[in-house]
């Protein structure tokens, strides 16, 4: 036990002096929206099997994701604006206090957005994995792919980099998917679908969730 809070120490003081010396951004700046997620409460069947959602505003605004998987209680955590180290700082609030049976993770979006390097933001996914096989090991990760966006969609070309590295990554581990939403939102020409979008161009609709759960619903 000694062991592994010296290493989860080590990997979250690793990260967050990387994170902030290279994008000046204080992961506290999420602490209003963290507390407002633990003061959540929730009346759930003790039959059914405990999955958390957690990431950026992608997750942060699904808000009747529960509705789309009635079978399983859920656990909504997605805080918006939030990249991978944002995740690691909240690892215990957001990922470990739940103690998830499936655990979805959508990060990266931001990342790239920010202009962090696809093998940087690979590195800490890789480096929060580890964590959480250490603390739950019976725990199923799911990384969801960081989505095409009308917004974004000139960063594409680090989408898919940091999708192949995910992808490739998952496919080698116990216990780690990877779901694909990339594709299923881009059309027969490779162009993702401009219908999905609220007006920002990068937030979805409920036709943007409605193709995510068809991919999600799979690992369910």
């Amino acid at each position: 036990m000694k062991y592994k809070l010296i290493f989860k120490l080590f990997v979250i003081g690793i990260l967050l002096s990387g994170f902030l010396s290279t994008n000046a951004q204080d992961p506290n700046r999420f602490k209003e929206q963290v507390n407002q997620l633990l003061k959540k409460e929730h009346n759930f069947n003790s039959d059914k099997k405990l999955v958390v959602f957690t990431g950026s505003s992608s997750v942060r605004m699904w808000k009747d994701v529960q509705d789309y998987f009635p079978k399983y209680n859920i656990i909504n955590n997605g805080f918006g604006g939030s990249h991978f180290s944002d995740l690691i700082y909240f690892y215990n609030e957001l990922i470990i206090k739940q103690t998830p049976e499936i655990l979805f993770i959508y990060e990266g979006d931001n990342d790239i957005s920010a202009g962090k390097k696809p093998s940087k933001i690979f590195k800490e996914a890789k480096e929060l994995v580890a964590m959480i096989k250490i603390d739950l090991p019976q725990t199923k990760i799911v990384f969801i792919a960081p989505k095409p966006s009308l917004a974004r969609w000139n960063l594409k070309k680090d989408y898919n980099k940091l999708n192949k590295k995910l992808e490739k990554f998952c496919k080698k581990q116990n216990n780690l998917e990877f779901a694909d939403v990339w594709n299923i939102m881009l059309d027969e020409n490779g162009n993702v679908y401009p219908d999905i979008f609220i007006e920002d161009g990068l937030h979805m609709n409920k036709k943007g969730y409605d193709l995510w759960a068809k991919v999600i619903g799979e690992f369910l």
